[in-house]
């Protein structure tokens, strides 16, 4: 959800923070997951707003590639070289389809769950996920996405 994996690193943290200070408020009857994932979500949401104020995109974006690891193994070089692809192709995903694209299919929660956690209704869940989806498509494909 975020490009930066120090800012990652930062809201993990500050999300461990939080959620200690809501432990009193949680109910049993949700998933602890989802209510984990609901405050990750509000404080990743709270850094990209931030971010956005202080810093170009187009910055951003470099310094997540220089962040990328080089492959060890020799035979992992088309991987890593699919995985810098998808991630660029991930940074041209606006935020908000990002997010639910992420939270569907990376971390397997279910539409009903991403309700619960972000208020969006599953309509414009599904919306989303297929517009993310439709853009990393036409990004990654041979044709669409290569210059």
């Amino acid at each position: 959800m975020l490009r930066n994996p120090d800012d990652a690193e930062d809201m993990v943290q500050e999300t461990f923070v939080r959620l200690y200070r809501a432990l009193p408020r949680y109910e049993e009857r949700q998933r602890f997951e989802s209510w984990l994932f609901q405050i990750l979500g509000n404080c990743c949401r709270t850094a990209n707003t931030a971010f956005r104020r202080h810093s170009a995109r187009a910055d951003d974006d470099e310094r997540a590639l220089e962040q990328i690891p080089s492959p060890d193994v020799p035979g992992q070089e088309f991987d890593h070289e699919w995985g810098e692809d998808v991630r660029r192709a991930l940074a041209d995903v606006p935020d908000y389809n990002r997010e639910i694209f992420l939270l569907h299919y990376i971390e397997g929660f279910s539409y009903d769950e991403i309700e619960q956690m972000t208020g969006v209704k599953q309509s414009a869940l599904k919306m989303r996920v297929k517009r993310a989806s439709d853009l990393l498509r036409a990004r990654l494909s041979p044709i669409g996405g290569r210059e």
